[in-house]
């Protein structure tokens, strides 16, 4: 099978992993890096033994895949440009910067008959693999996703940053109508949320509630499942799984009718993984399993969740801070 050309539209911090995963992967090759800094181009092109651009332009007709992990602000665009030629896209999320662009971005990928597959990398995760083939109808979900400050990703709010992760896993785990959802949050040492809550009511009854802070002192990743006959706590940092389940004539920790475990995965290499399931897709034809419709919902949600915190500023909050909604280029 002759191999397929890729492309890296962005090699920043992120864009240069992505750069070095293709270079990696059997089956594939890394034909080119795009960025708008030459010296970074350069230097990543050396490192990965592609050609280096400056504009993606230069690279239609000579790939057939690309990953596009430049601001989100540009996601429109320079996904618009790539699915026009035909090119097969993995857009790092959000998908874009509003619905409208989103829907544009899935209608091309379905008119030029291409993959357009959504960043949501949590879900290439071994751990959290796992706890989805255990969840069956959750009730109640508790996620805590804090990091440290960094200037890095200070462009866009906490929601699309780092909560937008969560939002797409509890989509995913409860499968049903959102009913409601309660947001609050505050900038600390942005011009954005830096820390936010948001509470989500489905259809069903389950309830979803997501912490994401950038201002913590220490990294946490945390995903707690509630259901009738089980409870399961993912730490994605420590790569465990606590599963705990009805089980009669069985204990644990003085509990009668109980079975509980403690399950440990490698950490495998989600953005390796990821990648991997993109160019599968691609030659066999098959939906990504993140696709645009996926983070279409994971986006309608977070710019809820965003849209109730400018409407109800806390102390703190400023004009700075509301994002001004953007519509689709002509």
């Amino acid at each position: 099978m002759k191999p397929l050309r890729a492309a890296v539209v962005g090699v920043g911090y992120l864009g240069r992993f992505h750069a070095q995963k293709y270079a990696a992967l059997p089956g594939v090759v890394l034909t080119a890096v795009v960025d708008i800094n030459p010296a970074r181009a350069a230097e990543v092109a050396r490192e990965t033994g592609a050609r280096p651009c400056t504009d993606v332009r230069d690279i239609l007709g000579q790939v057939d895949v690309a990953s596009v992990v430049v601001p989100s602000s540009l996601h429109y665009a320079v996904g618009r440009i790539l699915l026009e030629a035909g090119v097969h896209v993995l857009m790092e999320k959000p998908i874009t910067e509003d619905v409208a662009q989103a829907r544009a971005l899935i209608e091309l990928s379905h008119a030029h008959g291409c993959v357009l597959q959504v960043g949501h990398l949590e879900r290439f995760r071994p751990v959290v693999r796992d706890l989805m083939k255990h969840a069956r109808t959750p009730m109640f979900i508790e996620a805590h996703r804090l990091a440290p400050f960094k200037h890095r990703g200070t462009d866009v709010n906490v929601v699309l940053d780092l909560m937008i992760h969560d939002i797409d896993l509890a989509l995913t785990l409860v499968n049903a109508p959102i009913e409601q959802i309660n947001a609050s949050g505050v900038p600390v040492l942005s011009d954005q949320i830096d820390i936010a809550n948001a509470r989500i009511q489905f259809s069903n009854g389950c309830v979803a509630n997501l912490t994401a802070s950038r201002v913590s002192l220490k990294s946490e990743r945390r995903l707690r499942l509630f259901q009738a006959d089980a409870y399961l706590a993912a730490d994605m940092s420590g790569h465990t799984l606590d599963w705990y389940r009805k089980a009669p004539g069985q204990a644990v920790h003085g509990l009668e009718g109980i079975a509980g475990e403690r399950l440990h995965f490698p950490a495998g290499d989600p953005l390796l993984e990821e990648i991997r399931a993109f160019l599968d897709c691609v030659r066999s034809g098959t939906p990504p399993p993140v696709s645009g419709e996926d983070g279409l919902r994971a986006l309608e949600t977070a710019l809820e969740v965003v849209r109730q915190l400018q409407a109800r500023p806390l102390p703190g909050m400023s004009a700075q801070t509301k994002t001004t909604p953007r519509n689709v280029p002509p």
